[in-house]
Parts: C-alpha cells; sequence; structure tokens
C-alpha cells in the first residue's frame, strides 16, 4: 500500500504561483512515475506532469509548458509542483498519484495510487 498527502492548494490571484507538495509514505519501492493530475469544476480528470522517479524525466501537458514546473525529493519521498502565471483555467482539485508500470505517464489509468487531491483556485 501507498498512502499519498498533497497539500498547498488555495486561492491565488491570476498570475500568482502555488506550490503544492505530495508527501508519499508505505511501499514506494520500484515505483516509476509520480505525476500531476487536477479535475477542473464539472470537467473529467486530465493530465498534468509527470516524472520518473529514478532517472528524472518529466512529462507536461501542453497547456502548462513553459508555466508549472515538476520536481521530485527523493530523501523526502515528496514530490512537488511549482505552478507559475497561474490563470482560471488551472482552477481545479489537483491529484497526486504513483504509478508501478514503466509506460504511458501521461494515462491516469496507469497509476496504481491516488491522493485525496488539493484544491487550487486562481481568480481573475
Amino acid at each position: 500500500q501507498v498512502q499519498l498527502v498533497e497539500s498547498g492548494g488555495g486561492l491565488v490571484q491570476a498570475g500568482g504561483s502555488l506550490r503544492l507538495s505530495c508527501a508519499a509514505s508505505g511501499h514506494t519501492f520500484n515505483r516509476y512515475y509520480m505525476g500531476w493530475f487536477r479535475q477542473p469544476p464539472g470537467k473529467e480528470r486530465e493530465f498534468v506532469a509527470a516524472i520518473s522517479w529514478i532517472g528524472g524525466s518529466t512529462y507536461y501537458a501542453d497547456s502548462v509548458k513553459g508555466r508549472f514546473t515538476i520536481s521530485r525529493d527523493n530523501a523526502e519521498n515528496t514530490l512537488y509542483l511549482q505552478m507559475n502565471s497561474l490563470n482560471p483555467e488551472d482552477t481545479a482539485v489537483y491529484y497526486c498519484a504513483t504509478s508501478f508500470t514503466g509506460s504511458y505517464p501521461r494515462l491516469p489509468n496507469k497509476y496504481d495510487y491516488w491522493g485525496q487531491g488539493t484544491q487550487v483556485t486562481v481568480s481573475s
């Protein structure tokens, strides 16, 4: 079992920044990827960013590329998402997830464990 706990969400004005954290615990050994997904109001969950835990390769959705940065702290077993230049379209519940499969880091059905989510609201 793996436990994931997100934090860092909140209300921010357009153009502002937030940093999300995801603390992982449990049997995290051998994970391949960790990722961030989001679910805007009334929409389906969508991919935001992912990182390979060992090699550090990163993947981003086109909508956040250049504004968001995913990173991880292996020693602290924590995943981060630095979000800059936020706009109202970024408003969503943000989830972190971990995958023990070695392929398709952009697909939510390839992830095995999910956090409870943290709300990000960007006002115009």
